[in-house]
């Protein structure tokens, strides 16, 4: 190859290397390779970003020169992407030291999410983090949610296994607050609440308290209603919206197929066309739920949102050993719903209820199973009338520690410290090999 011709490969190189350059500036192309996609936003997020009309401002009070400042950049950057009217600003702490104690900082800095004329302060920030505080500041009031106590109900206070205390957390951070009313004492339902909770009492209410129900009722309160199998303390409470449930606990034959070992667990892994389940992919767990079903002709619309499989039953004896679907007990064949929706127009709004046959399924000890989570925040979000925010569900961090044997760690060390040194070592002498032969 003559002189020109090298010349001339030389600049089509070039030219197809700035070519492809300017390619790639134009049209950027990204691949996310981390497990669970953790550095491309969630479709949850984006959805809460385009629910977003107005600027979100960032400001983060952080000295320079520190690593972290360039972190939060690139999280931003991938915000302003789906939302380009968010905005991030740095600020030098020790330029300002008014501004410092004004918002009572620490050493490690502060971060200020304003949106709306609302702020919120946090000290770490991730996508889980900034979402959430984001979602809180969508609200422009603070929600409150009653449930009632005094009947042996599932406690939004305490921490027991089948208490409601991680739900009601949960709730708190998307600013909803639950407050708890014994209507024996309190006699009336606070007025700024936006839905009423009777989570599974073991005792039946008195007539003053069904009486006061009644009314939230018939004046289009909304309501929850979680029952338990042979509840029948739930019966009256459940005739006011024309609800009842079937004897025995709901059984699945499919059970062995999900893992599990107790036939009285229900997955739902379908879901049928509802605002609480729409795009809804995530199979949720109901331990131990009854069957419910439509009582009497009343002015409610109701419609069954979750179902039994085709090889369920309802199981009226005791649960233990090889059991079988029993025509003649009275049990009854899937698929069965054991859950509605209701709905109906009070004056200028539409009262929203929902009926569960499963009192446990949001309680602590399973609310972390599968989808519950965000099923609760969807039922939730529905019944007080939140329908943006129904397919936001909670994002989690996922565990980016890495626990190592001493084993493994002896062998990394020893193939970083002792094999590679070697092996390029070696590599060099070989080539220097080769060439003094040549």
């Amino acid at each position: 190859m003559d002189h020109l011709s090298r010349i001339g490969v030389t600049l089509a190189g070039l030219l197809v290397f700035f070519g492809l350059a300017w390619l790639s500036n134009q049209y950027p192309f990204e691949t996310d390779m981390t497990q669970n996609a953790a550095n491309t936003l969630s479709p949850a997020t984006q959805k809460l970003l385009q629910s977003l009309p107005d600027n979100v401002e960032v400001t983060v009070y952080i000295k320079k020169g520190k690593a972290t400042r360039q972190q939060i950049a690139q999280l931003i950057d991938r915000y302003s992407r789906f939302k380009p009217n968010m905005t991030l600003a740095f600020v030098d702490p020790d330029a300002e030291p008014d501004k410092i104690r004004e918002l009572q900082m620490g050493a490690e800095g502060m971060i200020t999410i304003s949106y709306q004329g609302r702020v919120e302060k946090i000290n770490f920030i991730d996508e889980s983090t900034l979402t959430n505080t984001l979602l809180q500041l969508a609200h422009a009031k603070q929600r409150w949610i009653t449930c009632l106590t005094g009947h042996g109900e599932r406690s939004a206070a305490d921490s027991g296994n089948f208490n409601l205390s991680a739900f009601s957390k949960e709730l708190s951070r998307r600013n909803i607050q639950v407050l708890t009313v014994n209507l024996a004492t309190m006699h009336g339902i606070p007025d700024n609440s936006s839905l009423l909770v009777i989570a599974a009492p073991s005792v039946s209410l008195m007539a003053g308290e069904k009486a006061l129900i009644k009314a939230y009722i018939e004046h289009g309160g909304n309501l929850l209603l979680l029952t338990d199998p042979g509840n029948t303390a739930m019966a009256d409470i459940m005739g006011l919206v024309g609800i009842k449930q079937y004897r025995g606990t709901l059984v699945d034959n499919n059970y062995a197929l999900y893992g599990v070992t107790d036939p009285s667990f229900i997955i739902a892994t379908e879901y049928v066309g509802h605002p609480i389940t729409q795009d809804f992919k995530t199979i949720t767990l109901y331990p131990k739920a009854a069957a419910l079903a439509i009582a009497t002709p009343s002015p409610f619309t109701a419609n069954g949102i979750f179902f039994s499989t085709a090889k369920s039953w309802t199981e009226v004896g005791e649960i233990k050993g090889k059991i079988g679907f029993d025509y003649e007990n009275g049990e009854q064949q899937g698929p069965l719903p054991f859950a509605y929706a209701l709905t109906r127009t009070v004056g200028s709004k539409q009262q929203r209820i929902l009926v569960v046959g499963d009192g446990d399924f949001l309680a602590n000890a399973y609310l972390g199973n599968v989808g519950n989570l965000d099923m609760g925040f969807r039922m939730v979000n529905w019944l007080i009338h939140d329908d943006q925010f129904i397919g936001i569900p909670a994002k989690t961090s996922t565990d980016k520690s890495l626990q190592l044997s001493g084993l493994a760690l002896g062998a990394m060390a020893f193939g970083f410290l002792i094999i590679m040194p070697v092996l390029l070592f070696g590599a060099g002498l070989w080539i220097w090999f080769c060439r003094r032969r040549h």
